[in-house]
């Protein structure tokens, strides 16, 4: 009787992993592309991954630099971490010009606030004490929404604030920091590029136009800018944006939703925490249903 109940638990675990039931599920990640296909494929997916950027460091890190010479100078009361890859990476550059111990030792100065855990990670393998850190989902909202909440330990108005950015600048949580009172430098430190090879996305692209996919995953705003770039300049923008209404489109955030939504996008679901995992999972456990019932309302 174990050994049957034992088939039965593993048949039904099987089954739980099974969930996409051989639907087509296109990814646009880079660096963690073999991850995700690998995650699709377990959770019974046809997985396509088309790498849809490449992080590129900044041809003048003059910005980083002046920020450096700053926060040496005592001229800034806190400094703000976004993302785990721009602290490492604003800290190569300061290592340029100064030894990394007294970069370090100039943090543990200042009032640091950390937007999610990437960055704590980073600041608390370098023993810096964290002043702030930004609940689930991690947004510039929840950012203000902690200072707002902490304004005694992390006061704005009057303050010199130094804004660690990621890829692209972001403009809502500057203009409310200054609204706030705030004087805020914005510290950028690497961007985001096109992959050196587009042809997957573009042929990506072209599967979609041909309805060839049912679910994309999306785990960043700039994955969104991009395939949206490249699609323009393939005249299949409207091919697309109609695919996309057709299909599931599964948004790992609040933050990457909101850049769908800027293109006239609307995602189908976000998952519980904004994971890779969790998308994975959760795209699996309801794109059925979601298809079936995009396919009723037509």
């Amino acid at each position: 009787m174990r050994a049957s109940c034992g088939m039965i638990s593993a048949m039904a675990s099987d089954e739980s992993r099974k969930r996409f039931a051989g639907l087509r599920v296109l990814s646009l990640e880079s660096r963690r592309g073999p991850e995700m296909a690998k995650l699709i494929t377990n959770y019974g997916g046809q997985a396509t991954v088309a790498p849809s950027m490449r992080e590129v460091p900044l041809e003048t890190n003059t910005e980083a630099l002046a920020f450096a010479k700053k926060l040496f100078a005592g001229e800034f009361d806190a400094v703000i971490f976004l993302t785990g890859v721009g602290t490492r990476a604003l800290a190569r550059v300061v290592e340029t010009a100064y030894p990394l111990h007294r970069y370090l030792e100039q943090l543990r100065k200042v009032a640091v606030v950390a937007r999610g855990p990437k960055p704590v990670a980073v600041l608390k393998e370098w023993n810096v004490p964290i002043a702030l850190t930004a609940p689930e989902p991690n947004t510039w909202r929840e950012v203000l929404r902690a200072l707002d909440e902490n304004a005694s330990a992390v006061p704005l108005k009057g303050r010199r604030i130094a804004v660690q950015e990621y890829g692209v600048s972001n403009p809502e949580l500057i203009a409310g920091l200054k609204e706030r009172g705030a004087q805020v430098t914005s510290v950028p430190v690497y961007e985001w590029a096109l992959p050196e090879d587009t042809g997957p996305l573009r042929s990506a692209i072209a599967a979609l136009a041909r309805n060839e996919m049912d679910v994309i995953l999306f785990t960043t705003g700039t994955q969104v800018d991009h395939l949206m770039q490249i699609a323009t300049e393939m005249h299949e923008e409207d091919a697309l944006r109609r695919a996309l209404s057709r299909m599931v489109v599964a948004s790992i955030g609040p933050t990457t939703s909101e850049r769908l939504r800027e293109h006239g996008v609307m995602p189908d679901l976000e998952p519980e925490h904004p994971k890779m995992g969790f998308l994975v999972s959760e795209a699996a456990e309801r794109s059925a249903e979601i298809l079936h019932r995009k396919k009723g309302s037509k």
